[in-house]
């Protein structure tokens, strides 16, 4: 999966269309993200329990699939596609293919991907 916690996303399809927000929680095997603010559900408690002993209400943020939101780019401050690169160093990095911008190293130098 290309999203990882900590990005910050924009959602393209549903109700909350052309919100952005933090990603707070990433599921890998379900392919779902949580978005800070986004898809917000109210959750009804009853009283006496440990979240809310006066019961009631509350707003929880309810998983999305990743295919509906898409990774701002730093650069353009637009959505963009995420792409994976090899450094000469053969360290391997997330880059936007919008702007080529650089999202950070994913794993370590390797000697077998350096450039010689």
């Amino acid at each position: 999966m290309y999203i990882k916690r900590g990005d910050v996303v924009v959602v393209l399809v549903g109700e909350d269309k052309g919100k952005r927000g933090q990603v707070t929680a990433v599921d890998r095997k379900k392919s779902m993200v949580t978005v800070q603010g986004v898809n917000v559900a109210q959750k009804h408690i009853k009283r006496g329990h440990p979240k809310s002993p006066q019961g009631g209400r509350l707003e929880i943020e309810v998983p999305l699939h990743s295919c509906k939101v898409a990774l701002i780019d730093p650069e353009s401050n637009k959505p963009t596609r995420v792409g994976y690169r090899y450094l000469d160093d053969g360290s391997k990095e997330r880059y936007a293919k919008r702007s080529g911008a650089s999202l950070g190293v994913v794993s370590p130098a390797k000697a077998s991907r350096a450039k010689k």
